[in-house]
C-alpha cells in the first residue's frame, strides 16, 4: 500500500492565524465587541504596533506593509467565521451590520496557551484596544488616515460613508 501524502496547512497568513488573533483581540475589547473594519484597523495596530506608538512591533516590519490589509481583510473575515464554529467567536446583527465578540471560550483559550509569541499578542491587544477600543471604525480609520497610516482600508470606509 503507498503512503498518502498530505500537504501541509498553511499556518501563517492563514484563515486559523488571522482568527486566533481575532480572539485575543476580541478577548481584550470585551465585553465590547468590533465591526469588521475595526478589527481590520485594530489586526494592523496589533501586528505593527511600533507604528502607532505602540510597544515594538509583533512581526517585523515590512515594506509597503499596509497593502496587507486588503488582502488581510477576506483573511480575518474567514478566521473569524472559523472561531466561531468553535464557540471561540459570536456574532450578533443589527440595522448598522455585524458586530463580532469574543465568544464562551475565548477566555479559556487565551488563558491556556503560554507561548511567548502569544504572550506578545496578547499583551498589544491590550494595548489596541486601550488606546483604539472606544473608537467606532469611522473614528478609527480617520484617526490612523490623520496619523499618515492609510494604507487602503479607507476604501471600506468611502464605501462606508460616501
Amino acid at each position: 500500500m503507498g503512503q498518502v501524502k498530505r500537504t501541509p496547512l498553511p499556518v501563517f497568513n492563514s484563515p486559523l492565524e488571522l482568527g486566533l488573533r481575532m480572539v485575543y483581540l476580541l478577548q481584550a475589547l470585551s465585553p465590547q465587541g468590533a465591526d469588521l473594519q475595526k478589527l481590520v484597523l485594530l489586526d494592523y495596530a496589533v501586528v505593527y504596533s511600533a507604528d502607532l506608538d505602540g510597544p515594538s512591533s509583533l512581526h517585523t516590519p515590512i515594506p509597503f506593509r499596509g497593502a496587507e490589509l486588503l488582502s488581510r481583510r477576506e483573511l480575518i473575515e474567514r478566521g473569524l467565521h472559523l472561531m466561531s464554529t468553535r464557540g471561540l467567536v459570536t456574532a450578533a446583527w443589527a440595522e448598522d451590520g455585524i458586530t463580532y465578540y469574543a465568544g464562551e471560550s475565548a477566555r479559556m483559550l487565551t488563558t491556556s496557551l503560554t507561548s511567548q509569541y502569544l504572550r506578545d499578542l496578547d499583551l498589544r491587544c491590550h494595548w489596541a484596544a486601550e488606546h483604539f477600543g472606544s473608537s467606532d471604525s469611522g473614528e478609527l480609520t480617520d484617526e490612523f488616515a490623520a496619523s499618515g497610516h492609510l494604507w487602503g482600508a479607507e476604501i471600506e470606509a468611502v464605501v462606508r460613508h460616501g
